[in-house]
């Protein structure tokens, strides 16, 4: 079935001055570069996007110094077609995610160089919230992350009808959509610091949330309204969607999911 062409617009930065951990014990430049099943998590990713049909483009976004080590992986994806390109990424989260976006009006998926266990039925999923709706975002009900993996994720939205975690897939149909990013101001991470989740989403949302007095439909109405766009979550069965290998922790539940499922698809080299 042919559904809109989107633009993928991949995170791939880490903190500038800071080597992150499991690119330090696996000695690469960046987290994107670390090996698992036998090759770049990066890899992975792209390599279930070019199982997805009308992707009109892929960006990524990371530091201008790593795009030659970035580049070399990512090559072999760059099609004619299809181009794969490097994007220098910015300080922050939104002013990366608008700098990748120059130059397109949408629709956008935006997802992460980390987010090894993406399924082109998730992908769809969010292609598909777009059709009525400015923003959506990727999320998993506690009852789907664990049945993934039992210590999938640690903390979750509470929410008058689920507990919910967060997966690292958004999609943005237009630029107007663009207000929703500025939650991600402050970095994200909202789960470790309710301040910054105060400020991103207001007080007043943040306490109907935290008294379970609104579900998650209700809650993405109201956020809408604060931005004055029609947003949405897109709730997966597949809670593995949930997990992105963040840390050394969830590199080691990422890993046997990863192995089955490339296992299942008779995948002995996932990359071209």
């Amino acid at each position: 079935m042919s559904r809109m062409p989107v633009t993928v617009l991949m995170l791939a930065a880490q903190r500038t001055g800071v080597v992150n951990p499991l690119a330090r014990e696996f000695g690469v430049s960046h987290k994107c570069l670390v090996p698992i099943c036998g090759a770049p998590l990066i890899t992975h990713v792209l390599d279930t996007l070019a199982n997805i049909p009308d992707i009109a483009e892929v960006r990524i976004s990371v530091e201008a110094d790593a795009h030659d080590a970035v580049g070399a992986v990512v090559a072999p994806y760059d099609r004619p077609d299809r181009p794969v390109r490097l994007v220098p990424s910015q300080p922050g989260i939104v002013d990366s995610v608008i700098a990748a976006s120059e130059g397109d009006d949408g629709p956008f998926i935006i997802t992460t160089a980390d987010n090894v266990l993406l399924t082109p039925e998730g992908f769809d999923a969010m292609r598909d919230a777009m059709h009525d709706a400015d923003a959506a975002a990727g999320l998993a009900t506690r009852e789907r992350v664990l049945a993934a993996h039992p210590q999938g994720q640690r903390r979750f939205y509470e929410l008058k009808d689920a507990g919910y975690a967060n997966c690292n897939i958004y999609a943005l149909a237009n630029r107007k959509a663009f207000a929703a990013a500025e939650v991600f101001r402050e970095g994200g991470q909202f789960m470790n610091n309710p301040s910054r989740m105060v400020r991103a989403f207001g007080l007043v949302n943040i306490l109907l949330m935290r008294a379970k007095l609104i579900t998650m439909d209700a809650a993405m109405k109201r956020l809408g309204r604060k931005f004055g766009i029609r947003m949405k979550g897109v709730s997966f069965t597949d809670g593995a969607l949930a997990i992105d290998v963040d840390n050394r922790r969830t590199y080691d539940i990422a890993q046997p999911i990863l192995t089955q499922r490339l296992n299942r698809a008779g995948e002995t080299q996932p990359h071209p």
